[in-house]
């Protein structure tokens, strides 16, 4: 499978659905990008089970600006709709075959546990410091 491109249209709905989607952040004036590219291309024509999408930040500045996107390369790895992985700087083959591998080793029950227990905790946090002191 080959890389997509995604935009405000089309980011949402490919990262939130079930499996794994990886995103690369980039732009064409960036060296580094310019090295991912064929390794990260290589990469989702043997992972065919596995979304690709490529964001080109130059063209989407308001998805890059809402993923707080500071620096690029920027790689990321979403299972069933999760953010599980967040990294920037550019991977060799060997590296982004074992993120592949642990985003798919992943137990997402244990992961939505923990994502839930992280809202309770701050919506917790939130509503102690929203309580007027008396």
């Amino acid at each position: 499978m080959s890389t997509i491109e995604l935009t405000d249209e089309n980011f949402e709905t490919t990262v939130t659905g079930e499996g794994i989607t990886l995103v690369d952040w980039w732009a064409g004036w960036c060296g580094p990008c310019q090295q991912f590219a064929p390794v990260y291309e290589a990469a989702s024509e043997q992972n065919d089970d596995v979304t690709f999408g490529k964001i080109d930040t130059e063209n989407q500045p308001q998805l890059a600006a809402m993923a707080q996107i500071s620096s690029i390369p920027t790689l990321m790895a979403f299972r069933d709709g999760v953010l599980v992985f967040n990294q920037p700087g550019a991977l060799p083959s060997e590296a982004l075959e074992e993120v592949i591998s642990a985003v798919r080793d992943l137990d997402m029950d244990e992961v939505h546990r923990q994502v839930e227990q992280a809202r309770a905790e701050q919506d917790a946090a939130q509503q102690q410091g929203a309580t007027p002191e008396g």
